[in-house]
């Protein structure tokens, strides 16, 4: 079944708060145990102890905690939505 480009991106809209949260991008933080913990350990260990704000998990987990926002929509919405569409085929 093919969609037009406006049905892929409202997909991905849709899909990305439950795809954050999957992989334990959380309201209340990230998930122990999830794939967000294994990425966030590895963040912090590769930058000294911390995970650098701006990062991609920084990114994700403001999206999780908060919601997507104006450009997290857009982001999401376009063609390559980048991270949210890389993680949306990892789970789907």
């Amino acid at each position: 079944m093919a969609f037009s480009h406006f049905a892929r991106g409202a997909i991905r809209v849709a899909a990305a708060p439950l795809v954050l949260g999957a992989v334990g991008f959380t309201s209340a933080g990230i998930a122990a145990g999830s794939w967000a913990a294994g990425m966030m350990s590895a963040a912090a260990v590769a930058n000294g102890g911390a995970v650098a704000a701006g990062s991609t998990v920084a990114v994700l987990q403001a999206a999780g905690a908060a919601g997507l926002g104006a450009a997290g929509t857009a982001a999401a919405a376009g063609t390559g939505a980048g991270t949210l569409a890389g993680l949306a085929a990892i789970i789907i």
